[in-house]
């Protein structure tokens, strides 16, 4: 991914020399004998590392790219409120205003098409019997643009229900669209994701850095075969990572910071430390950025910004590496996640994990060095308890518009989780608690008793495993638990939703473009 701006200037460069080449009388007379499209780069396996990058550029420009976009994955759920706020965020703290025309929406609903448009023409290509690549090729292309259809297909369904299915190459406008059933969506997942697990590479196979492996698509097979109430087959897949013995939980310290003040947990979250090639055995896929890299990060990466209170604005309050950068407060986790989640001695409740405390760290300040006491609007915006997962500091970038940290996708603490919801969900309530305490035990948090596991509790636990790791709001989703939990514990909010907020509306934008057919709107919007 990092060279993605190399290729492209490499495939700029070879086409203004075939451009000049082709100039028989002077450079005004040009004829155009090359031009770059998939029908004549689709043939060999440069022209299919080209499209895949570049499939990976769409994938890894997400919800980080657009100023509150992510923050809307957390806002409005049981984790978080708005902080600092911002036009994109607003419908989802009153979801009386969310509404088709939402801004949000449409960037959700393009994102997810332009990633399965992207992974339908490598598709397309690979069953082409006339490419120029080997059987090993072949497959290996064809199961990782399946992984990303599958994990496009996957977001877009949870967040709006049943969706159109589009399968082949959408070459020329359409507008006759229609949504498939949400059960037609889920069975095209599961015959994605298993064909990506049979053909990608185990991690001792990957060949370039950064590429994904077969259990990544092994993780989210778990997850959408508890979509589909096969709960068996996802204990399966579940155990299938586990029983793999490629990635251990850390228990351990190691990296960059191994012998400063830290803990195990935190270590996995250190710039530098979170790459299975850093170390991390956790780790099952991890998007990989990086500072002063050509291509090294996405156009606009959030997530510091966004889980960053906006300290700088309390007068005595300087930039620092040590309070993760700059960040401006967008996401602000709710009274439930700061005061009641977790156990005092959780090692994911450590001052390593979460930041509760700040001290005035300007010297010109007469408050210098004591602890910083504030009240109302500071308390939403600038000085708050957070996450530390997103920090990092680049002291060229003070202002901190962008990120260079790398983002864990999955690793095997969800793992855990996604087995023991799958255990119980089939009545298996101790091997469920059993799944549970491992990552509790590493935690060094006090046993769950198999009587007290519920998809509730495996909620809970997800927030203090996952924070800032998962999409909180597609989870919730998932586990049709959105609105419940933001009645129990999310007060602000709580007064504006409705049961029919479970799904988003489908953005009327492309609604009304598609002319030809009816793409209905989800229950409960008007237009």
């Amino acid at each position: 991914m990092k060279k993605i701006k190399h290729i492209y200037s490499l495939m700029l460069a070879t086409l203004v020399i075939a451009g000049a080449a082709s100039c028989s009388r002077s450079f005004l007379d040009e004829e155009l004998k090359s031009s770059y499209a998939p029908d004549n780069t689709l043939v060999d396996e440069l022209g299919f590392e080209a499209a895949s990058t570049g499939m990976l550029t769409i994938m890894r420009n997400d919800y980080s790219n657009t100023q509150g976009l992510l923050a809307t994955f957390y806002v409005g759920t049981d984790m978080a409120i708005t902080g600092q706020p911002n036009s994109l965020q607003a419908p989802y703290e009153d979801y009386r205003n969310l509404n088709p025309q939402t801004g949000s929406l449409l960037s959700m609903w393009t994102w997810g098409y332009k990633l399965i448009n992207a992974a339908n023409y490598i598709i397309s290509a690979a069953n082409n019997p006339k490419v120029l690549l080997t059987p090993e090729q072949r497959n290996f292309y064809m199961a990782e643009a399946s992984f990303f259809r599958a994990y496009a297909y996957n977001h877009l369904s949870l967040l709006f229900g049943g969706i159109p299915l589009v399968t082949e190459p959408v070459t020329v406008p359409r507008t006759d669209y229609t949504r498939a059933g949400e059960e037609e969506v889920i069975s095209l997942m599961i015959k994605d994701l298993q064909l990506a697990e049979k053909y990608l590479p185990d991690p001792a196979n990957v060949k370039k850095q950064g590429r994904i492996n077969k259990y990544a698509a092994t993780q989210l097979l778990a997850e959408v075969m508890l979509r589909a109430k096969r709960y068996p087959e996802a204990e399966a897949a579940a155990n299938r990572i586990i029983d793999s013995k490629f990635f251990t939980l850390v228990t351990a310290r190691y990296g960059v910071k191994a012998t400063a003040p830290g803990d195990p947990f935190a270590d996995m979250f250190i710039y530098g430390n979170m790459r299975r090639s850093q170390g991390n055995t956790e780790a099952l896929w991890v998007i990989e950025q990086q500072y002063n890299v050509i291509g090294g990060a996405a156009d606009f990466d959030q997530h510091r910004r966004e889980w960053g209170p906006f300290y700088v604005n309390v007068s005595g309050m300087k930039i620092a590496d040590s309070l993760g950068g700059r960040g401006i407060g967008r996401i602000r986790p709710t009274n439930w996640w700061t005061y009641e989640l977790y156990e005092k001695d959780d090692m994911r409740n450590s001052r390593f994990n979460i930041r509760r405390n700040y001290y005035y760290n300007d010297p010109a300040s007469p408050k210098y060095g004591q602890p910083v006491i504030v009240k109302d609007f500071d308390t939403l915006q600038n000085i708050y308890a957070h996450t530390t997962k997103w920090y990092e500091f680049q002291p060229q970038d003070l202002q901190g518009a962008q990120s260079y940290k790398d983002r864990i996708q999955m690793r095997l603490g969800e793992t855990y989780l996604l087995l023991a919801e799958a255990q119980l969900l089939q009545g298996k309530t101790g091997e469920a608690a059993a799944s549970i305490n491992v990552i509790r035990n590493r935690a060094k948090a006090a046993p769950v008793q198999a009587a007290d596991v519920t998809i509730d509790y495996i909620l809970d636990e997800r927030a203090r495993e996952l924070t800032a790791e998962e999409l909180r709001r597609l989870t919730l989703v998932r586990t049709k638990k959105l609105v419940e939990r933001v009645r129990k514990y999310n007060p602000k909010v709580a007064p504006t939703i409705s049961d029919f907020n479970n799904l988003l509306p489908v953005p009327q934008s492309e609604i009304d473009v598609n002319k030809d057919a009816e793409l209905k709107q989800n229950p409960g919007y008007i237009k």
